[in-house]
């Protein structure tokens, strides 16, 4: 089973993915897929004024290839990317906990000390694939504000279920949640 999309003005055919017995979720998935990549990449960076936020964040892993290409197209020399584990590279590492719909169990979100030093007093725009519970850009913002910056925007190419209705995040388009044949919740 599959959801068809239109998104950032192309068509793609989203695999239906069991999340629990009676819950399926549209599988949208940007790595591989350059033409969608840049696409959303452009559509995105249209919701936001370039002079509200000085520094684009994301969470690892899905929404990388997302944010490159979105400092890539507004010509940003840096972006942030909140690690799902310390790396060794990582001066002092910071860090929250995260919950997400995709990902079972409680994670982490790292920030190394050098990061989190730029980021302090600065206006950070946060940017996410697909919003659905709200628990991964909960903890982006979470880290943003134990590193000292604020949020100023928060951003996601679609958003799942109930996020479609939240006055707080942009986005290009609404993802229904599904039932276990393929209706829509």
């Amino acid at each position: 089973m599959t959801y068809p999309i239109t998104v950032a003005g192309l068509h793609r055919e989203l695999p239906l993915c069991k999340v629990t017995d009676d819950l399926y979720i549209g599988a949208f998935i940007c790595f591989g897929d350059a033409e969608l990549t840049v696409a959303c990449a452009r559509e995105l960076l249209k919701l936001v004024p370039r002079d509200s936020y000085d520094y684009l964040f994301t969470a690892e892993a899905k929404s990388i290839p997302l944010i490159h290409e979105m400092a890539r197209q507004s010509g940003a020399h840096k972006y942030f990317i909140a690690r799902k584990g310390a790396k060794a590279y990582m001066p002092d590492p910071i860090h929250v906990e995260d919950q997400s719909i995709t990902t079972a169990g409680v994670q982490k979100l790292y920030l190394g000390r050098d990061d989190a030093d730029l980021i302090c007093g600065k206006r950070i725009l946060l940017i996410d694939d697909v919003i659905s519970t709200g628990g991964s850009l909960l903890a982006m913002e979470k880290l943003v504000n134990l590193a000292g910056g604020t949020v100023t925007g928060r951003i996601a190419v679609l958003a799942e279920g109930d996020a479609a209705n939240r006055t707080d995040i942009k986005f290009l388009e609404r993802l229904p949640l599904f039932n276990s044949d393929g209706t829509e919740k």
